[in-house]
């Protein structure tokens, strides 16, 4: 049914014990209501479909923490991101303490590019730890 907003309201069936599991969640997440609660996760599924396809032009980031002392692996980063700088829009360096550093590198186009990319650089010899963290133009969603 919808309504005058352009809202469409449809019921649920549920177990009472994941109804109550969701109602905890969305509690300690701070939402106000098991309606925005829904639309995140639905949307956050239409954003995990946007990577799987490929096509999309999709954004993200990539975060990599590495000791800067290990021989060579700043030069090779710097290489990379030049290479990739089509796609790379962004990078912010950080120096955590006196041997480690945090970058952050804001990235933009196809997901396979950006997948490609990120494999790239997260296995990049002397990287600590990388994440590619996923996200959305928000052109696809409403």
């Amino acid at each position: 049914m919808k309504d005058g907003n352009g809202l469409t309201r449809f019921g649920v069936s549920l177990s009472s014990k994941l109804l109550k599991d969701f109602d905890g969640l969305i509690a300690r997440k701070g939402y106000t209501n098991r309606s925005e609660a829904l639309r995140d996760l639905i949307r956050d599924s239409l954003v995990q479909a946007e990577w799987e396809a490929g096509d999309k032009e999709t954004v993200g980031t990539v975060t990599l923490v590495y000791n800067h002392h290990t021989r060579e692996l700043t030069h090779v980063l710097t290489d990379l991101q030049h290479h990739y700088h089509q796609t790379i829009i962004s990078t912010t360096h950080i120096h955590l303490d006196e041997h480690n550093c945090l970058e952050v590198l804001v990235v933009k186009g196809k997901a396979r590019d950006i997948k490609k990319i990120a494999d790239r650089l997260i296995g990049t010899k002397g990287v600590k730890h990388g994440k590619l963290a996923m996200a959305t133009t928000g052109k696809e969603l409403a």
